[in-house]
């Protein structure tokens, strides 16, 4: 039997060429005007999932 993809995590995940998944960083989308310049650019960035987390996210997106 097929599995299903978790919707939620298929817009919120990548994956990688290599196998690592990505992530985008939290604390992002408002009370900004409060937060340095500093931290904004950095809250750009996208982010490698931690290795112990990554196992239950790939299980979640099984075909991406």
């Amino acid at each position: 039997m097929k599995l299903k993809t978790n919707r939620g995590a298929a817009k919120r995940f990548k994956i990688t060429g290599s196998g690592k998944v990505k992530r985008s960083r939290a604390y992002a989308s408002h009370l900004l005007s409060s937060k340095t310049t500093k931290q904004k650019r950095r809250l750009r960035k996208n982010v490698v999932v931690d290795k112990r987390d990554s196992r239950n996210v790939k299980r979640l997106i099984p075909y991406a």
